[in-house]
């Protein structure tokens, strides 16, 4: 009898001690949907830009509806000088689990964040490593391939093209505003040699992405020169750019979501960068216990993260046989045929 009661006793606090131990670990690893909490720190522009943090929030977005997470957003103000300011209250709320800066300008400050709250975990979206210096295991850089989208923008401009003069306005001159352009000029002279690119930069710094008014007085003057056809990767100043199109009647190639519907008959397409799918990808992956650090995360043209806008919509500017030539190229570039390289930008 004694014998039987020291065992009934022993196994009680077996299943007692397994029990205890496999809630916590489960805990740390996969938070519950319901009460995952993330914070989102917006580029310059803000919510309201409809492009760049606008993706970013609808990401967020998506994950409450999907997964009923919660979430919190900053907007920098200005030039975006308080951004580590920002960043870093994020970091010190103890609610939030996931904090997620909105754009290249953030790359630093996250990083230096991230090694100050370990037990955070923080997402870079368009975030440019420094040579020699290691991502924190608890930070995963985001990119796109912004090269290889632009070069497909480039085809369908250089083959729809009317006057062999098309354009290129980006936001602040930067390492990865400069993979738009250079891209989209080898796309359009892949397949129309005798084409002209016009290049032009709204600033030198993050405000070159808050001025529509630069945006569209350059624009209304690339059009004057003869581009029938202009590429905008500008941020909220790109809202400009598409306004001197509907003011020229000309075209305009818009980026990071499909723009079409502030421009009717106007945006030829978009090279849109699928932010919103890949913040809700980051989400999920912190939910499932898969997040991973330390790294630069690419979201390339191969699953379409980066892809360009063909629809109903905008077929009929692209004219006859222009769609399978452009997913013809795409086809070439993710087999090597033609090389169309993603080197990491520089600052």
């Amino acid at each position: 009898m004694n014998r039987l009661f020291r065992f009934f006793l022993a196994s009680v606090f077996f299943l007692g001690a397994c029990s205890g131990s496999s809630t916590p670990e489960k805990s740390s690893s996969r938070p519950e949907a319901g009460n995952l909490r993330v914070g989102l720190v917006f580029d310059v522009g803000g919510l309201g830009d409809r492009s760049f943090n606008d993706s970013a929030y609808h990401g967020l977005e998506l994950a409450k509806e999907k997964h009923g997470i919660s979430f919190i957003h900053s907007e920098p103000s200005g030039e975006g000088a308080d951004r580590e300011a920002a960043l870093r209250q994020m970091a010190a709320d103890p609610d939030v689990d996931l904090v997620i800066g909105v754009g290249l300008l953030f790359s630093d400050d996250i990083t230096a964040i991230a090694r100050d709250f370990p037990d955070k975990k923080f997402v870079c979206i368009d975030y440019i490593p420094k040579k020699g210096t290691p991502l924190p295991e608890n930070l995963s850089g985001v990119v796109f391939e912004e090269k290889r989208g632009s070069f497909l923008a480039g085809a369908v401009a250089g083959l729809v093209t009317k006057t062999n003069t098309v354009g290129f306005i980006g936001g602040m001159e930067s390492g990865i505003i400069r993979k738009f352009e250079t891209g989209f000029t080898e796309g359009v002279k892949y397949v129309n040699p005798e084409a002209t690119v016009i290049p032009a930069y709204i600033g030198m710094t993050g405000s070159a992405f808050a001025n529509p008014a630069k945006g569209k007085e350059l624009a209304l003057g690339q059009y004057a020169r003869g581009a029938d056809i202009i590429y905008e990767a500008a941020g909220a100043s790109g809202m400009g750019v598409i306004e001197a199109a509907r003011t020229a009647k000309k075209l305009v190639i818009c980026t990071d979501r499909d723009q079409e519907p502030d421009a009717p008959g106007f945006v030829l397409t978009s090279m849109v960068k699928t932010i919103d799918r890949a913040v809700l990808k980051c989400v999920e992956d912190v939910l499932a216990g898969t997040f991973r650090g330390g790294a630069v995360r690419v979201f390339g043209i191969g699953d379409r993260y980066t892809d360009y806008v063909y629809n109903d919509r905008n077929s009929a500017l692209f004219g006859a046989g222009v769609h399978d030539r452009v997913e013809d190229i795409r086809r070439k570039i993710l087999s090597g045929v033609i090389a169309v390289e993603e080197q990491a930008p520089t600052e």
